[in-house]
């Protein structure tokens, strides 16, 4: 993959048809937040940059996991922040299990509600789509990747 997105404008989007395909996800993540310092001269802090790839494999693995069908990943820049949306094809929504530090796996959608500034769950007419927002920067003077 290049390390700029061609025709980059500030959003992207996957489709994902295989859990094969997560490691992808990730890469496309990493190489939108790279566009995004590269291209449109916004400040991406180390922190956003390993939430969003995280958020991104979290959401993107339940989808996989979950739902029958592929699922569509799409990544936009809105207002310093990035949203990351994951759309799948089943209508059940997921619970948000409390914290429980005994209790093992099932910590994904716990994580990501406390990692990101807002997250969103939509039924759509085929499916649902879980739209999480992380913030760009972490401090006025928006420590950058490298």
């Amino acid at each position: 993959m290049s390390q700029e997105l061609v025709g980059f404008s500030g959003e992207v989007s996957m489709l994902l048809e295989d859990t094969s395909e997560l490691g992808d996800a990730r890469a496309v993540a990493r190489e939108f937040l790279v566009s995004l310092r590269a291209v449109l001269g916004l400040p991406v802090s180390q922190e956003a940059f390993g939430m969003v790839q995280l958020v991104v494999t979290e959401l993107v693995t339940n989808a996989r996991k979950y739902a029958p069908g592929p699922c569509l990943m799409t990544l936009e820049v809105c207002e310093g922040d990035v949203a990351v949306s994951v759309w799948d094809s089943c209508t059940s929504i997921p619970l948000i299990l409390p914290a429980d530090p005994a209790r093992i796996g099932q910590h994904g959608l716990e994580i990501v509600t406390a990692v990101c500034r807002s997250f969103e769950i939509h039924r759509e007419p085929v499916g649902k789509r879980i739209r999480a927002v992380v913030t760009l920067t972490d401090d006025p003077a928006g420590r950058q990747v490298l």
